[in-house]
């Protein structure tokens, strides 16, 4: 991993406060993708999951960053009218300014 660029950080043993992010994560992938889509093999699921981390990663809002996104744009900055964009077939919504 270190070949890309990620730094790899052991959690302690027996220390549940430490993997809290990666516990939200599973959570959220469960709760609003996996407990509505039924793979139709391991191709299908890996695909799914790929789809759900962009989505995750880059086009939902941060409760971390005041609810902005990665990308940096603040809302304000926005104007225009407002498209809508799907993933998996409707699944995960995201909305942005029409180019």
């Amino acid at each position: 991993m270190g070949e890309v660029g990620i730094r790899v950080v052991q959690t302690p043993y027996q220390g549940p406060n430490a993997n809290a992010y990666a516990e939200r994560f599973v959570r959220s992938i469960k709760h609003e993708c996996l407990n509505r889509v039924i793979p139709c093999g391991e191709r299908h699921l890996r695909r799914t999951i790929a789809e759900f981390v962009e989505h995750y990663h880059g086009q939902r809002n941060h409760q971390g960053l005041d609810n902005e996104l990665i990308d940096g744009v603040r809302a304000v900055e926005r104007v225009g009218r407002i498209c809508r964009r799907q993933r998996l077939g409707g699944l995960l919504n995201y909305y942005a300014c029409a180019a």
